[in-house]
């Protein structure tokens, strides 16, 4: 019997990355739309593992008050620029106002990095995964590289124009998805949770 692994996200693409991750193992995931979880969580964390919990430990009660056992997945995930002091960090969705709208964060970063010479930046996954008995577990993942000074390729997203990973050319929107992942900051939070042997 497979075992279930509740995505506290409602992105389907966030999902098919991790059932694509633990395709060995026997586990069915859903989203927590699927679930038939629709609220906003407020993440109100000032870490990335704090958020990453508030998401998960939301839809883990939710479950557990319709009286489903499974586990429950989510990752907070973001940039930290070495001369903006860390910046945008856990507000890196949101970094220009409105949630979500990358190229506007993506513009406003340029530009408050305008007059700064270090342009070293590092992206950040935090996953977090409670179990069926309610117990966190925590797995980081980061991803060194520099931010350019214009957007350059048309896939990935967020940040993903004007990120150039450490020893690489070409931006994340440049690089195909497969080489992405196997660099990426989630990629590495990923094999973290891998080898823990939890899922």
């Amino acid at each position: 019997m497979s075992r279930l692994i509740v995505v506290a996200t409602g992105n389907a693409g966030k999902v098919k990355e991790f059932a694509n991750a633990f395709e060995q193992s026997p586990c069915e995931f859903k989203t927590q739309k699927e679930m038939g979880f629709f609220e906003d969580v407020v993440e109100n964390g000032k870490t990335f593992k704090e958020n990453a919990e508030i998401k998960a430990r939301a839809v883990f009660e939710f479950l557990k008050s319709k009286g489903i056992v499974a586990a429950v997945l989510s990752d907070d995930s973001g940039l930290e620029v070495k001369a903006l002091n860390g910046a945008p960090g856990i507000y890196s969705a949101r970094y220009a106002g409105k949630h979500g709208d990358s190229t506007a964060n993506c513009k406003k970063l340029l530009l408050e990095l305008q007059t700064k010479k270090d342009r070293s930046a590092r992206f950040v996954s935090m996953l977090c995964l409670i179990d069926e008995k309610g117990k966190a577990y925590f797995f980081e993942g980061t991803c060194p590289g520099k931010i350019i000074s214009e957007f350059r390729g048309k896939n990935g997203f967020g940040y993903d124009p004007i990120f150039v990973p450490e020893g690489e050319s070409q931006t994340f929107a440049e690089i195909p998805l497969e080489k992405k992942q196997m660099m990426s900051h989630r990629g590495h939070a990923v094999e973290n949770l891998k080898a823990s042997g939890l899922l």
